[in-house]
């Protein structure tokens, strides 16, 4: 494959065929994403938030004026040939679970329900103790994980075979799963399958899945902030695949405000004395989150991002007392119409204090949707171009990014947006931006 600049780039495998996408979850998220990507094939509407089908990429110097759509640079597969599965503890079809969600109005379901009804969700591997404020009568029996991990094995080829899917990507859409700590069974794949086998409570439901995905050949993603794929046996299990994972924990209101907001703030050396943040929603996110396990969880990824951002170490006099609170609050009136308040207190010149506040209303999944087609395009694209373990590059989409042992995450949004156009350069062997220009230089860039 040969970049305009002269350079090879990788030899990827061409998108033909079908492409499965498997969802763990068929709740609000994978409803809305799943009717969004068909209100796109049938021309009722546009991808809009999907940085795959509507943003474009800089090739060469700004005076070559060539910026083509991302999805006419690199090799991604159609959404004409996407098919879709899911599992789901609950046995409705997609079409009455967007109608129970209710993120999608009733002129925007109803065109699709011939399509939605025949997206029925497969029985789930469910349990209640790691999901306290959810139940369902789908799910899966065994005698132990092991076994339960099977089962969604055979799913996974049997959806394969009776779509005609060449190829398939895993992404948990699910529910905050109870906080969990990294165990001595996570260690490497065979004290992992032991523990699978003996039921041992350190393997959550969402790891059964990853564990089957990565056996079964399949790019797996995190849409959670659940403990699953970030453990050395799955990093372990993703490399004898030859498989990519990426995670954790989709961004989406709140926390996508704070990495854009916090890096202008860093750049202009402006201090930080607090950042409170508080939400209502009152979907299923928000139920399974009013349970103080999960909420442990999701508090966990979204304390995170102010630290990795302001870098506190290196400006202790601007950001190193800040206080950071954050808080979410189970409202069932807003059904998934969260709302995200934040009050910001920083200082200037002189030491003079300033506020900000940001009141954000958007339907959750609205926001997550277009993430999920373009984590599932890209995490192909990684696949056929032969990349395997985490995928620091799609950091852009997740809360909590997955990073290699060691590494501290980026979670600055332009940083991150930067990094994934310039993996898609390199990709196709065009040059990467680096935006150095002066005019001593006699190309400008």
């Amino acid at each position: 494959m040969q970049g305009s600049n002269g350079n090879t780039g990788l030899e990827i495998a061409p998108a033909e065929g079908k492409l499965g996408v498997m969802l763990v979850g068929l709740g609000a998220v994978s409803t809305t994403f799943i009717a969004g990507v068909e209100s796109v094939r049938r021309g009722l509407n546009r991808p809009i938030g999907s940085i795959t089908q509507m943003s474009t990429i800089r090739l060469g110097k700004r005076t070559d004026h060539t910026t083509p759509l991302v999805k006419d640079f690199v090799s991604l597969a159609a959404l004409e040939d996407l098919e879709f599965a899911a599992w789901d503890p609950i046995p409705d079809d997609a079409y009455e679970s967007a109608k129970t969600c209710g993120v999608l109005k009733p002129e925007d379901v109803d065109p699709l329900a011939d399509f939605l009804r025949g997206i029925r969700p497969m029985p789930a591997v469910f349990d209640k103790r790691y999901v306290k404020k959810l139940d369902g009568t789908n799910v899966k029996s065994a005698e132990n994980k092991l076994e339960l991990a099977e089962q969604l094995r055979e799913d996974i080829r049997r959806f394969k075979e009776e779509k005609g899917c060449d190829r398939l990507v895993m992404v948990w859409a699910a529910s905050t799963e109870v906080f969990m700590e990294p165990h001595e069974v996570h260690a490497t794949v065979d004290s992992f399958e032991k523990a699978m086998a003996e039921n041992h409570d350190a393997i959550a439901p969402s790891m059964v899945y990853a564990y089957a995905a990565l056996k079964e050949g399949l790019p797996f993603a995190n849409g959670a902030p659940n403990l699953t794929v970030d453990v050395p046996a799955m990093l372990e299990l993703a490399d004898e695949a030859g498989m990519p994972v990426c995670g954790k924990d989709f961004k989406t209101g709140q926390t996508l405000m704070k990495t854009i907001l916090a890096p202008g703030l860093k750049a202009r050396m402006l201090g930080l004395s607090g950042w409170f943040s508080t939400n209502i929603l009152g979907n299923r996110d928000g139920e399974v989150l009013d349970d103080p396990e999960s909420f442990k969880t999701k508090e966990e990824s979204k304390l995170g991002v102010l630290e990795h951002i302001l870098q506190p170490e290196l400006y202790p006099e601007l950001y190193g007392n800040i206080y950071h609170k954050v808080r979410i609050n189970y409202y069932p009136p807003r059904g998934d119409n969260k709302e995200g308040w934040d009050s910001v207190d920083l200082f200037g010149w002189m030491g003079y204090p300033m506020q900000i506040k940001i009141d954000f209303l958007a339907r959750d999944s609205i926001l997550a949707a277009p993430i999920v087609l373009d984590l599932a395009l890209f995490l192909d694209l990684a696949a056929r171009a032969g990349f395997h373990g985490i995928q620091e590059w799609l950091s852009f989409f997740f809360k909590s990014p997955q990073v290699a042992p060691g590494l501290y995450p980026e979670h600055d949004l332009f940083i991150q947006q930067w990094k994934l156009k310039n993996t898609l350069r390199w990709l196709m062997g065009e040059e990467q931006i680096t935006h150095l220009g002066t005019e001593y230089y006699a190309d400008y860039r």
